[in-house]
């Protein structure tokens, strides 16, 4: 059996994770070895396919973890007990401060998303789906209240925040000119005044 953590003590799983995600943010997952993994991981291929059955579950691991953060603290803001505009712009300038934080894995993903295996693929989409939808849910909300402005429909409005969130990977640079809460605060004050009565 593997043992569950290296000679430093670091799970082997997240020395795996660390691993793959530094060697597909430089190289492209297609161009990433399984070999190369384990040996940048300082691992053997068993202990690889102990935790992970395949490079394709490190991949989605990579992406789903940030998913999972992402859901967890918008499944907070959503249910807070505060005006839905004050939750929509929190969770809206979230997304951004989170996908920054996370900039390799969510670069990763997305350059890499049409390479995972059917089912793969199809778990993920399941998972922004949800994601998606409780934002979704916010709009909607202050649409039927008044709050919000509904000449837009709520689903161009989730696209147009979450097309500029999974953009980031193209332009952003940690240590330039603007620092994350910066961009968050400038992209949630964007989608804000689109939704203004």
């Amino acid at each position: 059996m593997a043992r569950a953590t290296d000679g430093d003590g670091q799970p082997v799983p997240q020395r795996l994770l660390a691993a793959a995600t530094r060697l597909f943010a430089e190289r492209g997952y297609d161009r990433t070895s399984v070999q190369e993994i384990v040996e940048a991981a300082g691992v053997t291929k068993g202990a690889l396919y102990h935790y992970f059955g395949s490079k394709d579950d490190l991949l989605h691991e990579i992406y789903s973890r940030v998913l999972r953060l992402q859901q967890e603290r918008l499944d907070a803001f959503a249910g807070a007990d505060a005006p839905v505009e004050r939750r929509l712009r929190d969770a809206a300038a979230d997304v951004v401060v989170t996908t920054i934080e996370n900039l390799d894995d969510a670069t990763i993903f997305f350059r890499s998303m049409h390479q995972l295996s059917p089912e793969k693929h199809k778990q993920v989409r399941a998972e922004r789906r949800r994601y998606h939808e409780r934002f979704r849910a916010l709009i909607e909300e202050g649409q039927r209240t008044g709050v919000f402005s509904s000449r837009t429909p709520a689903d161009l409005v989730v696209d147009y925040h979450f097309g500029s969130v999974h953009h980031l990977g193209t332009w952003y640079r940690p240590g330039g000119r603007w620092a994350p809460q910066e961009v968050a605060d400038h992209l949630a004050d964007l989608l804000m005044r689109a939704l203004r009565p």
